[in-house]
């Protein structure tokens, strides 16, 4: 049985904030507490406050302010000699990187914060902190290394009761048996944890679990009319929450519905908006998927094959510069697809080109 979500990354003074309160409302009531807490000269209080201002600002794409505020509150953490919110801290700071593209750090930044969580005796950001080490594995495609820590930290969550914690699982779990060809599995996966997610009401949790829904109803069913109401109903609350990075890869998956319907005209202006917004937010896994996109709809639209051979050559060398085990073979794909000759890259299985 599970409780209603919460956001343990809301401390302190802010634990009065939902899992689904807006996130300018997040940023006005951190920035707030964090100056009376700075003017009081309370140190444990300026962390616990500056982290939430720092997952407020990661969330929105703000992404040089959020680097700020993390590194802020790591300071005055070790100022107050708060192990727990020195974990805290490093966690917003190594999710942060992640969507930077900066994986290396992303994974130095989260086993830190893991290792003071577990020593801090804090066993929610030590939860929190793995489940960030799982995800940047699962974005990678290095699905065998970090499967068995996906369903671990699921089975840790269904034993304690954490809502959302057992959806953010069941949403990865399920990515990656979709990503394998595993459609009626990863469907089955995602049914479950938005169940979870709506009775829990954590709205994020739900958005993208209705996301992947209808990335599963294009891809297996063919059901676009379906799926694009599935995406206009995760759209209505990642708007309404302020989700920037969230409602950017919904519009790059109702790209990917539409492309697959063969409307490349309609999904290549999804995809252009996508790019656009995953450029203002400085998240270059997004932009680069986006482009990716684009390229193949522009090439169905008639775009000269040797731009399309250069860019796609291009995206190649970012791809693999980000750290992403899949990126050849996403291109090769592409190349195959599409019918333009591959003189560097060999198609090698199933891709990860949905999330």
């Amino acid at each position: 049985m599970y409780g209603k979500a919460f956001a343990p990354e809301y401390q302190g003074a802010l634990t009065t904030l939902s899992v689904n309160s807006s996130l300018t409302d997040v940023l006005a009531a951190g920035t707030e507490q964090l100056r009376a807490a700075e003017r009081a000269g309370e140190p444990g209080e300026v962390a616990r406050s500056g982290l939430a201002v720092a997952e407020a600002q990661r969330r929105l794409g703000r992404v040089a302010d959020a680097d700020r505020a993390w590194k802020a509150s790591y300071r005055a953490a070790r100022e107050a000699e708060d192990t727990g919110a020195m974990a805290w801290a490093l966690w917003s700071g190594g999710t942060l990187a992640r969507q930077r593209g900066a994986l290396p750090l992303a994974r130095r930044l989260l086993q830190l914060a893991a290792d003071l969580g577990e020593r801090g005796g804090d066993i929610v950001v030590r939860g929190y902190s793995l489940a960030g080490l799982a995800e940047t594995g699962r974005i990678q495609g290095d699905y065998e290394a970090v499967g068995r820590l996906h369903e671990q930290l699921l089975a840790e969550a269904r034993r304690r009761g954490e809502a959302r914690h057992t959806v953010w699982a069941l949403e990865g779990i399920a990515q990656m048996h979709r990503n394998t060809g595993d459609y009626d599995r990863a469907y089955a996966l995602f049914e479950e944890s938005a169940e979870i997610a709506a009775r829990a009401e954590d709205r994020r949790g739900h958005a993208w679990a209705l996301r992947g829904l209808a990335d599963v109803v294009s891809v297996r069913d063919g059901d676009t009319e379906r799926a694009l109401e599935l995406l206009s109903e995760a759209e209505t609350t990642c708007r309404a929450m302020r989700l920037s990075s969230a409602l950017a890869y919904n519009h790059k998956m109702r790209g990917n519905v539409l492309y697959r319907a063969g409307r490349y005209a309609e999904a290549r202006a999804l995809y252009e908006q996508a790019l656009a917004e995953f450029r203002e937010m400085s998240e270059p896994r997004g932009e680069a998927l986006s482009r990716l996109g684009l390229a193949k709809s522009l090439a169905r639209l008639g775009r000269d094959r040797g731009e399309t051979a250069a860019e796609l050559a291009d995206l190649a060398g970012v791809l693999e510069r980000i750290g992403l085990q899949h990126a050849r073979r996403m291109v090769a794909r592409a190349h195959e697809e599409l019918g333009i000759p591959d003189t560097g890259l060999a198609l090698a299985g199933a891709t990860e080109a949905a999330r």
